[in-house]
């Protein structure tokens, strides 16, 4: 699905997303990552499966000055655990957890409105031949 903002400033948008990627400003990822109004970053959670996030991913978000971090968990919704989402709570960051698709869009508006605000996307790898 393709989406469009106009916002007159040069920040990073998601302008797309599919069962295995987003497009950010038009560039194809598909890999976990962070995006922030200011820049794209590979999230240390890049290639790993929802059962695999722990504490140390969310004590990362956490270092970025943001008030709210989207969370994008893949093509359906799953909420982590409290306890892995503890450091949040700490530095006072607001966390949604939502599917891809709805997390593209309100990040984008969210972003347009000009708030402090980041978007976590899990893109979990796809199982091979013979995997479950």
């Amino acid at each position: 699905m393709k989406l469009h903002l106009n916002i007159e400033r040069d920040i990073p948008l998601f302008t797309g997303y599919g069962e295995d990627h987003v497009l950010i400003n038009g560039t194809r990822h598909d890999r976990g990552l962070f995006l922030t109004g200011s820049q794209v970053q590979i999230a240390p959670w890049a290639g790993c499966s929802f059962e695999a996030l722990t504490e140390a991913h969310f004590r990362w978000i956490a270092e970025h000055p943001i008030d709210i971090v989207l969370f994008g968990s893949g093509h359906r919704l799953r909420f982590p655990h409290p306890t892995l989402t503890r450091a949040l709570v700490d530095a006072r960051i607001g966390l949604e957890v939502m599917d891809i698709g709805a997390m593209c869009r309100t990040y984008n508006i969210l972003v347009g409105e000009g708030r402090s605000v980041g978007a976590g996307v899990l893109i979990e790898p796809a199982l091979g031949v013979g995997d479950s």
